[in-house]
Parts: structure tokens; sequence; C-alpha cells
């Protein structure tokens, strides 16, 4: 066979380009949703040969299909719960005590999350890594039935290990644990608290891979960047904090992350355990099923307040479903939306929204850190500044530590919070969990916080940008070429 290669390796070559190539390139053109991406990747897989079709196999493909997946109301059917189902919100709940307009913001949600609006709920906010961990391992020590965890990052460091002997505790004592950490943030930590935790009992596994002979072709872009910690049923913690010790003061000391985290009760629990019990039958086809995963009864009664929606999206059948929560927020915005993300990178449609609202004089005040622990991301996205400044919107550099919060809140009444970056990787390839909160108590925290920071906050002004040299502006655009994949 090798002395055939070096006469007609032209036609071999030739012969494996149309092979890969024109599936890959059909397969882009009849799944891209938008013309420049599906365009995009012909051009690649066409000028590339062999090799385009390779990396569109790893990178291009960012859907999972999963057999699994099921809306709300089959999953409470299923579990024999059916009665958390009156604490759905209807219309009328939520004309009580909120304007039309957020009403509409209710039928969005319907149509575009498969969880419901729920009542009866209460939220906590957790301002600090010390505060988030603590009162996780508090909900872990008093624990008696199950807790199921789903996490981008579990570190083994001091942090991560206080947690893990927390939960390896929890197993000896007979609480029914199960650990889900994604494939890509296991390796942030080497060796990985994965192995730590299987050896003492606890059953743990990886999102959409294998840690230690490679990542599942070709899904390996598409990651669980969700955090998820659910405590018998009754309690539940998420946000945009991972488990590391770099958000802990008590570790790091003063040049600790910043991030905010949120403790939830209520009906909500029954959504988020969902989520993460579908994705944690996903990696290891066991269903968590069962008395010691029931979901506790609420405290409070149907009807009542607070009003929180979880919305899962990512690469399935929830593909960009936080994209449209927010495009109909910024809809809906009539005086300020106020947003804090640590990478903020939105497409077009979204920058096309935020400068509409701040055409017709909603104040846009978006808030960056001034020190980015992604320095790439960084030049990615004030390549593309200059397009929301000069739409009336404001950009501000938040000074102190890096600060990793998620935030957002649109005329005081109305919250988005969650895991959710604003750039593409959260917005399409990742899969996140992130809570629509109707209240303006915990609507003007969350204001209470993105203001904090603006009151030490420097001001990105358009005629800055511009008076940067030509070569950092230009490697600035062409480090966005590459933004959908940082």
């Amino acid at each position: 066979m090798s002395e055939y290669l070096p006469a007609y390796w032209p036609q071999i070559f030739f012969v494996l380009s149309v092979v890969l190539g024109v599936p890959a390139a059909i397969h882009a053109t009849m799944t891209k949703e938008e013309v420049r991406a599906a365009i995009g990747w012909v051009g690649v897989i066409i000028l590339s040969p062999v090799i385009g079709p390779l990396i569109y196999a790893v990178v291009g493909i960012n859907r999972i299909r999963r057999s699994s997946i099921s809306s709300q109301r089959a999953f409470l059917h299923e579990i024999g719960q059916d009665h958390f189902l009156r604490f759905d919100a209807a219309e009328k709940d939520v004309l009580a005590h909120f304007e039309k307009r957020l009403a509409a913001m209710k039928t969005l949600g319907d149509r575009v999350s498969r969880c419901r609006l729920t009542t009866g709920n209460s939220i906590t906010m957790l301002q600090t890594g010390d505060d988030a961990y603590n009162a996780m391992l508090e909900a872990v020590d008093s624990s008696e039935r199950s807790i199921l965890v789903e996490t981008y990052i579990f570190d083994r460091d001091k942090i991560g290990l206080r947690l893990a002997d927390a939960l390896i505790a929890a197993t000896k004592r007979g609480v029914e644990v199960r650990v889900l950490i994604d494939a890509v943030g296991a390796r942030y930590s080497i060796p990985s608290i994965v192995g730590y935790l299987s050896k003492h009992g606890v059953k743990v596994d990886v999102f959409n891979g294998n840690i230690i002979i490679g990542l599942r072709l070709p899904y390996a872009n598409l990651r669980t960047h969700r955090k998820i910690f659910v405590v018998d049923g009754k309690v539940v913690f998420t946000g945009g904090m991972n488990i590391r010790a770099g958000f802990s003061a008590e570790v790091a000391g003063e040049d600790n992350a910043r991030d905010t985290h949120f403790r939830l009760t209520g009906p909500i629990v029954t959504d988020l355990f969902h989520i993460a019990s579908e994705d944690w039958r996903f990696a290891t086809d066991e269903a968590l099923v069962g008395e010691a995963w029931h979901i506790a009864p609420p405290e409070k009664q149907s009807g009542e307040p607070v009003f929180i929606r979880a919305v899962p999206s990512g690469p399935d059948r929830s593909l960009e479903a936080n994209h449209k929560m927010l495009m109909g927020a910024f809809s809906i915005a009539q005086s300020h939306i106020r947003i804090m993300s640590p990478y903020f990178l939105p497409d077009r449609e979204l920058i096309s929204a935020l400068v509409t609202a701040a055409r017709r004089g909603v104040e846009v005040d978006i808030v960056i850190p001034s020190n980015n622990n992604l320095k790439l991301v960084d030049r990615a996205m004030t390549a593309q500044f200059d397009q929301i400044l000069k739409s009336h919107c404001r950009i501000w550099r938040a000074n102190g530590n890096f600060n990793h919060s998620k935030l957002l809140s649109v005329d005081g009444v109305w919250a988005y919070v969650g895991s959710s970056n604003l750039d593409p990787r959260s917005l399409r390839l990742n899969f996140e969990v992130d809570l629509e909160v109707m209240d303006a108590e915990f609507a003007s925290k969350v204001e209470g916080l993105v203001q904090k920071a603006l009151d030490h906050a420097t001001p990105v002004l358009l005629q800055h940008l511009r008076a940067r040299s030509f070569w950092d502006r230009l490697l600035d655009r062409i480090i966005w070429l590459g933004s959908p994949y940082l």
C-alpha cells in the first residue's frame, strides 16, 4: 500500500476531500440558522480540504440531541408531584403585582423556556464567595436525604476539598450524593477533584467527555456552564460562582475574585433540580427518582411573590432561550437597563436591541471589569465597544478586584441573573441556567450592586478608543474575529 501513496497521493487527497467535505458542507447548509454562519463554514470546508471538515466536526457542530429532555410539567407528572403545578403563575397573578408589560414577559418566557414562571419562592443574594461556600457547607452538613451538584469548575484546592469532604461525610451517613462536573472545567485543577470524590465513595461523573483520554468529539466545544446545588429537594444554590479558592477572601486574601450567588427555596427548586437531574441522566443514564429525590413542599402559598422562572439554555432544544429572553426584556424597558458582566460580547441582534432602547430614551449602563482574567476576551470586547457607545449607551470599567458576576435589571422590577455571560459561548454553545425574577425588592438589590460598581468605575469614551494606535485597534479586531470560540 505504501508504494502507491507517492504516485497517487493527489487522487487520494481529492477523494478524501470530497468524502469529508461534501457531507460537512451539506450539514452546515442544512443546520445553521444564520446565513453568515452557514456561508462561513461552507467557505472553511471548501477552502481548507480535509482540514476544514475536521475543524467543523470539532467546533462547528453545536447541537446535542438528548432523548431524556422533557418539559417541566411532564417531569412533575413523572415523579408524581403534580401538586406543584398550582404554583405556576397565571397572567392575573402577574397583573396583580406588575404592569402589563411584565405580563408580556411572562408570555414570552412561557413560549421560550420549558420552565414556567412560578410563585411562592424566596431568593437570598450571597455577595461573596465566603458567604456562598459557607451557606453550601451548612446545607450539606445538615442534609438528610439527597444532594445534587452540577458545576463547571470544582477545583481541588482548599475550598474545593472542604466542600468535597463535606459531601463525602454526607455520603457516609447515607445521604444520596451526585456530583456532575464539566469535562473541560474538571481539567482546571490537576489532579482533578473527580478522583478524590470517587475514591471516597461519592458518585461523580463528567459532562460530555472524559477527563483522562480526551474530550468526546464532535462535541468538545459544548460545555455545561451551569452551577446548581440542590440539597434535600428544599434549597438550591445557583448563580455564577464556580467552586474554587480564588473567590474566597479567607483563602485568597484581599485579591480574591468577586461573584454573586443565590440561595432559593420554593417551587423554583423543582425546576432547577429537573435541569440538573436531566444533565446527570444524560451523562450517566441514571434517573434520579425515589423518595430521596422528592422535592419538599413550599412554605409559601401559591400566588404569593417572589415570581421566578428558571431559564435553561444550550445547544439542544433550549437553544438561545437566554438570548430571546434578553431581547424581550430590552424591548419592554422604559426607564433604565443596568448590566454587569465579566465578558460582554453580544451579537448584532442584542446590540441592536440595546441601542434601540437607548435611542428611545432608556438609560443603558454596562459595567465590565477593568482587569479581566481573560485578556483575549477583553481585547475582543474592546473591538466592538464603538458599536455600542456611538448609539447613546454607556460602558464603564469597574475598578478593584475582578468581578465575575452576571447581573441585569430592567426598570427596577425585572431582573435576570445566573450563569450566562453576554458572549457567543454562553448564548449559543454552553449549557447555561439563569433566573428571571419579577420582584421590585430583588431587582433593587441587583441595581444596588451595579450602582456600587458604577460609583467607582471609569467611563469608556469613544474618543479614547479612536485615539488608540491603528495597530492596537487592528489586533483587537483580529482577535474579535475568533470571539465565538474564545
